[in-house]
C-alpha cells in the first residue's frame, strides 16, 4: 500500500516532458524524455493499489502492476525489473508503443477524475534505467535441458518465444530474413516512437541468456524448412503478417500511391543508412500527401511523412474520430505535428492518368453496427469531393500471406490465411504439424505489439510441455 494513500490527490499525473511540435518534426529521435529515480517514484505512488487491479486485467500480458509500481515506489529497481519481466519480455518496448489509453491506462481507478497512474511511462523507465545500472536477468537456476528450438521470424512474439524458452532451459536459434532483429519493432515502427538503440538492446540481452540469431536468412529460401524439422525439437513460427489490405478502388496501382509497410521500412533503411536495390527510398519531401486509414500505421505514416519535409499532410478515415482504431496519443500527435484530420471520408477512386492527381471520397454517417461489434459507415449521397494530392498512402492494415510451403508439411491455414492452433489442452499454439508452434500476428491477425508478445510466450511455454512430454 502507498505511504501516502492520498498521493493521487496530492501528486498530479505527470507524463515525461514531450519536446515541441516544432522541433520534433525535425528529426526522427524519440519525442518523449524520461523519468528520474523521484519523479517514477511519486508516480508510482499515486497508484490506490486496487483490491481488484483492473490495469492489470486489461493488460494482454497481464502485468503485475500494482506490485512493480509499489516496487518503484520503495526504490526497489532491479527488483521491480525481475517482476516486470515474469510477465513481459519486452516491457521497454511495450512502454514505448502500446496503447496505453485503451488498455492499462485507460482501465486505471483514477482515469477519469484525477488522471490514471502513468503506467506506460513508469514501464519504460524500469527496464531502461536498470539495464543503465547493470541489471540482467538472472538465470542462475536455469539447467541447460539439452532441447533446441528454432524460431523462424524476430519480431515480437519470436523474441518473447526466445525469452521464456531461455529461462526454461531451452535453447533458440532465431531466423530472420532481414539484416536485424524486431521484424516490425525495428522495421516497421518509425524510430520517433521506437528508437532502434533499444531493439539493439533487448538482442544483447536475449544473446546474454544464450539466445542466437541468425540474419538475412529466408527460411523456405536460404534454409529449407525441412532441415529445421530434422535438426531441432520443436519449430516456432512468428513471421507476422506483410500483405496490406487493398481498398479495391480503381486508381491504386497508379504511380505515386505507396502501401504503408513498404513506405516505412525504406524510411527506417534510410535512416540506418542501409543500401538495398530491393527497398527503394520513399520520399515524400515537397508532395501534397493523403494518407487513407486511422489506425497506428495510418499515424506512422502521417508522422514520417511530415518528418519527411511534406508540403502538407491529410488523414482521411471513413468514420468519426471517436470510432478511429489507433492509438489517441497517436492521433495528438499527429495533429500537434501538423496533419490535417478528415473524419467520415470514404475513398472512392484515386484519381491521374499516368501518376496520382487526387482522391475523389465520399461523406459517410454511422449506421448500425455490423458483425464486429463496430458501427458500419454508410455513404451520403450528393457528398463527394476531390482530395487534391501528389503522393497517396494506403494504410489499411495487413492480413497473412503463409508461404505456400507450409502445406508441403500439414501446417493447416484458415480461410482468412492465418494459422490453426490449439487453443486449449497442453500444447496451446500448436499447429496441426506436432513439432510446429505458431503465435503473433500469423496466428491472431495484425494487432498489438504486446498480444504478439503474450501469444509467442504462451507458445513458448507449450514448446516446454511438449518437449517434456
Amino acid at each position: 500500500m502507498s505511504k501516502h494513500p492520498l498521493q493521487f490527490l496530492e501528486v498530479p499525473r505527470r507524463e515525461p516532458d514531450k519536446q515541441e511540435a516544432e522541433h520534433r518534426v525535425k528529426h526522427f529521435g524519440e519525442i518523449y524524455g524520461h523519468y528520474d529515480g523521484a519523479n517514477a517514484a511519486a508516480q508510482a505512488g499515486r497508484c490506490l493499489q486496487c483490491g481488484n487491479p483492473y490495469c492489470e486485467w486489461q493488460c494482454p500480458v497481464h502485468n503485475y502492476i500494482p506490485n512493480w509500481l509499489e516496487l518503484i515506489e520503495e526504490g526497489r529497481l532491479f527488483e521491480a525489473a525481475e517482476l516486470s519481466h515474469q510477465t513481459n519480455s519486452l516491457p521497454e518496448i511495450c512502454g514505448r508503443v502500446c496503447p496505453q489509453d485503451r488498455l492499462c491506462e485507460g482501465a486505471c481507478t483514477l482515469n477519469d477524475a484525477n488522471g490514471a497512474v502513468s503506467i506506460g511511462s513508469i514501464e519504460k523507465y524500469i527496464t531502461d534505467e536498470a539495464v543503465a545500472q547493470g541489471w540482467r536477468p538472472d538465470m542462475s537456476n536455469v539447467l541447460d535441458t539439452g532441447k533446441r528450438v528454432a524460431i523462424v521470424g524476430a519480431g515480437p512474439a519470436g523474441l518473447a518465444a526466445a525469452d521464456v524458452l531461455a529461462r526454461n532451459g531451452v535453447r533458440s536459434i532465431v531466423y530472420d530474413a532481414y539484416p536485424d532483429i524486431g521484424g516490425l519493432l525495428t522495421y516497421g515502427i518509425p524510430p520517433f516512437k521506437l528508437e532502434k538503440r533499444i531493439v539493439e538492446q533487448r538482442r544483447k540481452i536475449l544473446e546474454g541468456m544464450g539466445v542466437q540469431f541468425v540474419l538475412n536468412t529466408r527460411i523456405g529460401d536460404d534454409i529449407p524448412f525441412r532441415q529445421l524439422l530434422d535438426d531441432y525439437d520443436a519449430v516456432f513460427l512468428g513471421m507476422g503478417t506483410y500483405d496490406y489490405v487493398k481498398g479495391e478502388f480503381p486508381g491504386e496501382n497508379l504511380p505515386g500511391v505507396h502501401e504503408a509497410l513498404p513506405y516505412l521500412v525504406s524510411n527506417v533503411y534510410e535512416e540506418l543508412g542501409y543500401q538495398d536495390p530491393a527497398v527503394p527510398y520513399v520520399s515524400l519531401e515537397g508532395k501534397s500527401v493523403v494518407v487513407l486509414g486511422g489506425g497506428d500505421t495510418g499515424m506512422d505514416c502521417n508522422r514520417t511523412a511530415i518528418r519527411q519535409g511534406a508540403l502538407s499532410v491529410s488523414c482521411a478515415y471513413r468514420r468519426d474520430e471517436e470510432n478511429m482504431p489507433g492509438s489517441r496519443r497517436e492521433v495528438k500527435n499527429s495533429k500537434e505535428e501538423g496533419v490535417n484530420f478528415l473524419f467520415n471520408r470514404q475513398p472512392l477512386e484515386i484519381l491521374g492518368d499516368d501518376h496520382v492527381e487526387g482522391v475523389r471520397v465520399i461523406q459517410t454517417k454511422l449506421g448500425k453496427a455490423g458483425a464486429d461489434g463496430r458501427r458500419r459507415p454508410e455513404p451520403i449521397p450528393g457528398t463527394e469531393e476531390v482530395l487534391a494530392a501528389d503522393a497517396v498512402i494506403i494504410a489499411f492494415g495487413f492480413r497473412p500471406d503463409p508461404p505456400d510451403w507450409f502445406d508441403d508439411f500439414s501446417i493447416e491455414k484458415l480461410p482468412s490465411g492465418r494459422l490453426r492452433v490449439a487453443a486449449l489442452g497442453n500444447f496451446p499454439f500448436q499447429t496441426t504439424n506436432p513439432k510446429v508452434f505458431a503465435g503473433g500476428d500469423m496466428v491472431r491477425g495484425s494487432d498489438l505489439v504486446v498480444t504478439a508478445v503474450h501469444e509467442g510466450r504462451e507458445a513458448a511455454a507449450g514448446i516446454v510441455r511438449y518437449l517434456e512430454s
